[in-house]
């Protein structure tokens, strides 16, 4: 069994091999039930539009079902809708079958609370013990449990939306959305044209294989050539599971999601729907971003990587904006995690009424010069060695003393696939390019 079975947020693979496998999830939907299951009996299942989400759902609700646990189908629907509706479920956990922006092959489980949160660091931790040690499942013929198919989809969100907007809120707004051929396929265009906007819809229409396929927040070349040639106000694309968001204006431009956040700040506070001054990004955010957000009078915290850890370090702080660079947006007001379709409303909400083009907004603060680079390895192992290298750990610790006070470096594993992460930011475009270069010499040398 792999070392660690569990990233940053859940679990993620190629379907059909381990730990993907109808084997492993019919174990973990049994592990699940019986050490996880065992107030309401009840658990909650949701998945994307892949081909092999009906498969996954089939093994853990075997695994459920056996144990006597009664199983919620809730169908295809958004990870944010899935952790939004959970609280009011009456279950003990549910699980959101999943590979976000990966391409159709991958799939993955993320494991999700009877609060609707994350599961945390702690509770993932016992699952993978659990999941690695010798387990024997019992079984009663007097309890077996139901799988119950439970519709879960637009009218759920209407609530959030009506709290932010009126209906033709965005009347005559021209906006081309990229749906991924995923799970937000039906409800982001139906929502948007509720509005009033004037929706060119793209990448609505699944089938299994599509997902993410030359389409949505990874591949926005389509979207941005449709928003010029149609002349739109701006375009939206979201991520399979829908709690990602890429913008652009009007130009084709796309936006960096730091941008984003700044915004969605800044709207909020002019709106005062902003709560506790506070705004919070990750560490891998731009420097640029937390001095924007201090200009407005606000504070700034900075988490760890990793949605979940922005929404722990939003309670802590009293928050209810949070984001990461990547295009996660959590509106907790209104949704418990990254929610593209939220952040889409509000964002479009705030450019409706400034009466402004997208690129006379955009963007809206300056960020820090930077040299960031993705490199790929054949696997996790090779990543360990070279961070564990006397050389690379005394590299970092030079470059980070000299960045002191004007600038930043940030490293890290990817929580889902063999790449080594690398940020390097500063004043001085110069400084950054210069320390990257040392820093890849060095790595390229031990990798």
């Amino acid at each position: 069994m792999a070392d660690k079975l569990f990233g940053t947020d859940g679990m993620r693979g190629v379907a059909n091999t381990f730990p993907l496998t109808i084997d492993f999830c019919t174990k973990l939907g049994s592990v699940l039930g019986r050490y996880f299951c065992t107030d309401k009996h009840r658990v909650a299942i949701a998945y994307d539009t892949r081909i092999s989400g009906s498969m996954l759902f089939s093994a853990l609700a075997a695994g459920f079902t056996a144990q006597g646990i009664d199983v919620l189908d809730l169908g295809i629907i958004p990870t944010p809708l899935c952790t939004t509706l959970t609280p009011d479920l009456e279950t003990d956990m549910a699980l959101m079958i999943t590979a976000s922006h990966n391409p159709y092959q991958d799939n993955g489980i993320k494991l999700i609370n009877k609060n609707g949160d994350k599961f945390t660091d702690l509770d993932t931790a016992k699952v993978e013990e659990l999941m690695k040690a010798p387990f024997e499942p019992e079984y009663n013929p007097q309890q077996i449990g139901h799988v119950i198919i439970t519709d879960a989809g637009i009218d759920d969100y209407f609530e959030a939306v009506n709290s932010l907007a009126d209906a033709n809120a965005l009347a005559g707004m021209k906006i081309a959305i990229d749906s991924a051929n995923g799970a937000f396929s039906d409800i982001l265009p139906y929502i948007f044209k509720y509005l009033g906007a004037d929706v060119i819809s793209l990448s609505d229409s699944p089938d299994g294989y599509n997902i993410n396929e030359n389409c949505g927040s990874q591949h926005t070349e389509n979207l941005c050539k449709t928003v010029v040639e149609k002349n739109c106000r701006l375009g939206i694309a979201v991520d399979g599971d829908g709690d990602r968001i890429i913008i652009c204006d009007e130009n084709g431009k796309r936006l960096n999601g730091d941008q984003i956040i700044a915004y969605l700040a800044k709207y909020l506070k002019e709106h005062n729907l902003l709560k506790g001054n506070a705004v919070v990004s990750t560490l891998y955010s731009n420097m640029g971003l937390a001095k924007y957000i201090r200009s407005l009078g606000l504070e700034h915290y900075a988490s760890a990587v990793g949605e979940r850890y922005v929404i722990e370090k939003m309670r802590e702080v009293g928050s209810n904006l949070g984001g990461e660079e990547s295009g996660h947006m959590v509106l907790s007001d209104y949704s418990r995690t990254g929610d593209a379709m939220i952040a889409a409303i509000v964002v479009c909400l705030g450019i409706f009424e400034s009466g402004k083009k997208v690129s006379e907004i955009f963007p809206v603060f300056e960020p820090f010069p930077t040299e960031a680079r993705n490199l790929r390895y054949d696997n996790k192992e090779i990543i360990s060695k070279i961070l564990e290298n006397a050389e690379v750990t005394k590299c970092i610790a030079d470059i980070t003393a000299r960045l002191a006070g004007h600038g930043s470096l940030i490293i890290r594993k990817s929580g889902t696939e063999p790449v080594l992460r690398l940020k390097i930011e500063d004043e001085d475009a110069a400084v950054a390019a210069r320390e990257v270069k040392i820093l890849l010499d060095c790595i390229n040398k031990h990798a």
